[in-house]
């Protein structure tokens, strides 16, 4: 679920296949073989010079660093959320060497309200990993992107050719999700990514690498905007005709009947208002608080002592509290 500027690169990737391998081989191809392929991918990359939103990481001059913090920023967050955050921290930590050298509670605090705070120390640990074993600038290969802290497979994919114009296949939820549609003809793909989406994704991928990245940003746009999850547009989508998913009469699949996940009473949600109590004391210049204030104004449970004991100690845990007596504070 991202958006993203591309910048150009002339220099394909050839451990990629164009169209797929031996592995499609049988009686159920990747990509069925009637399919149209180039008229797909032109018809969206048009669609997307037209309809991309301007988001500030699409902006030329923004480097592969402003990227790696709107695709971290981004996981499991919609895109509203992530937009002030990004302009802030961007701001305040405008490469590398900036954020590697700023104190972590200072980067939690700015964090604060988009969730999963682990992804705030990874990317500071992925910055001062950049610094001291590639001179400051993030790399461009997706192997080497993957050995930074907190940076999977889908955000060095994405990095590559966001930033760097890569032909390497970019995976998310909306691209799983609109090739499933598309040419695999159900309504929905997996919770996870499974072997069939890559084998998709890199059996649709352009042969030319600038092409093959605006296409991993355009496909992704689509799925965000034109083919949603829950309701999508498909009387304004421009590939409504080669769909495999409308042609079988957009049956429901049972993924759409799974129950979304519990988050009222959560460890999660406990984890976030603890957090959320430190950051704002800390920016008002209180650094450390009573463990009786983190159980009763946090937690809500004064008297359930076992479970703010636990809540607290997997925060310390993940470097995202200290502990000192009956203190707790963010990490200095």
């Amino acid at each position: 679920m991202r958006d993203h500027r591309v910048a150009p690169k002339a220099k394909p990737n050839t451990q990629i296949p164009i169209r797929g391998s031996a592995r499609n081989a049988g009686p159920r191809p990747v990509i069925p073989d009637n399919f149209p392929i180039s008229q797909v991918v032109d018809t969206i990359v048009t669609w997307y010079r037209g309809h991309a939103r301007p988001l500030p990481w699409r902006r030329p001059g923004i480097d592969a660093y402003g990227v790696l913090v709107c695709e971290v920023m981004s996981q499991q967050t919609p895109i509203a959320r992530v937009l002030p955050k990004w302009h802030t921290w961007m701001e305040r930590w405008p490469t590398p060497a900036h954020l590697a050298h700023a104190p972590l509670a200072d980067i939690l605090t700015v964090w604060q309200g988009l969730g999963y705070p682990r992804r705030a120390r990874n990317l500071q640990r992925a910055a001062q990993a950049i610094v001291e074993k590639h001179n400051g600038t993030v790399p461009c290969d997706p192997k080497e992107l993957e050995s930074l802290p907190g940076v999977g497979t889908y955000t060095a994919g994405a990095v590559a050719a966001f930033a760097y114009g890569e032909r390497t296949p970019v995976i998310d939820t909306n691209v799983r999700r609109t090739l499933a549609r598309l040419v695999g003809g159900v309504a929905l793909p997996g919770a996870a990514t499974r072997r069939i989406d890559r084998e998709r994704a890199v059996a649709m991928l352009p042969a030319e690498a600038e092409t093959a990245a605006r296409w991993s940003a355009a496909i992704m746009e689509f799925g965000a905007l034109v083919c949603t999850s829950r309701a999508p547009l498909c009387e304004d989508c421009p590939v409504a005709w080669t769909c495999r998913w409308l042609q079988a009469g957009a049956p429901a699949g049972a993924e759409a009947a799974r129950p979304r996940q519990k988050w009222n009473g959560t460890d999660r949600q406990l984890r976030g208002r603890v957090m959320a109590l430190l950051c704002d004391h800390a920016e008002r210049g209180i650094l450390s608080v009573s463990f009786d204030t983190v159980a009763q104004a946090a937690l809500d449970s004064a008297d359930d002592t076992r479970r703010a004991i636990r809540i607290v100690n997997s925060l310390a845990h993940d470097g995202l509290v200290c502990i000192d007596g009956d203190r707790v504070a963010l990490p200095g």
